[in-house]
């Protein structure tokens, strides 16, 4: 067999080529490394948006509720609560009198709770303050793509009793729209104890009487 010989010049190509190979598969390598590291530092940051917000509608239901008895389905609807309704601030205290007692035909003592009106306040400074993001509740904070949360809130049964229920959600595709749809799909399928479940970030239920999301406390952590 007639052995090849390269000539001086056709030896460097051959190393820069080789050079540029080794440079491309070293890139290829830190990329996949590098990948899921960007991925969830951009998701935890972006989750911590979302459920801070998720967490100013669940303070405006809680608020709303304890108004009218109901959960509300409509954002404007709560959002126009937030900037007009007021709590009631009350004390109770224990009383008591004296009431003749036609059976024992005497006078006797007689002890009440007695509930006292202390006076009013805002539901907007007592929940948001000098913080107007309330009135933006129904959107998803995320820059670069315009979305709303889905809200329901509706009345179930729950051992003979009506219960108020409520829940909002959005999809990981729309908090997370512009990232890596291989670890995008991998994050929807996610079931972890330190992990957001499912392939939607939620809060409430419309079949058991929650207020709780499906974050983990990682995420209430953080945002203190």
């Amino acid at each position: 067999m007639k052995k090849i010989e390269l000539t001086e010049k056709q030896r460097n190509i051959t190393t820069y080529v080789l050079y540029l190979l080794s440079a491309v598969l070293v890139f290829l390598i830190f990329r996949s490394i590098n990948a899921p590291i960007k991925f969830n530092e951009v998701k935890n940051k972006r989750y911590s948006k979302v459920i801070e917000r998720l967490k100013d509608i669940r303070n405006a239901q809680i608020a709303f509720k304890s108004v009218n008895g109901i959960y509300s389905n409509d954002f404007q609807e709560l959002i126009k609560f937030v900037d007009s309704a007021e709590f009631t601030i009350t004390q109770k205290r224990d009383s008591s009198y004296m009431e003749y007692d036609r059976i024992y035909r005497i006078d006797m003592l007689r002890e009440i709770i007695v509930t006292d009106t202390l006076g009013f306040v805002s539901v907007r400074d007592s929940l948001f303050a000098n913080n107007l993001d309330y009135k933006d509740m129904a959107s998803v904070p995320i820059q670069g793509i315009k979305s709303l949360f889905s809200l329901k809130a509706d009345i179930i049964d729950k051992n003979g009793y009506n219960v108020p229920v409520f829940e909002v959600r959005v999809p990981k595709d729309i908090v997370l729209f512009d990232q890596n749809k291989g670890l995008l799909s991998q994050e929807k399928e996610t079931i972890s104890v330190d992990g957001v479940n499912g392939p939607d970030l939620v809060l409430g239920s419309l079949t058991d009487v929650s207020t709780s999301g499906n974050w983990p406390t990682t995420f209430d952590v953080e945002t203190k």
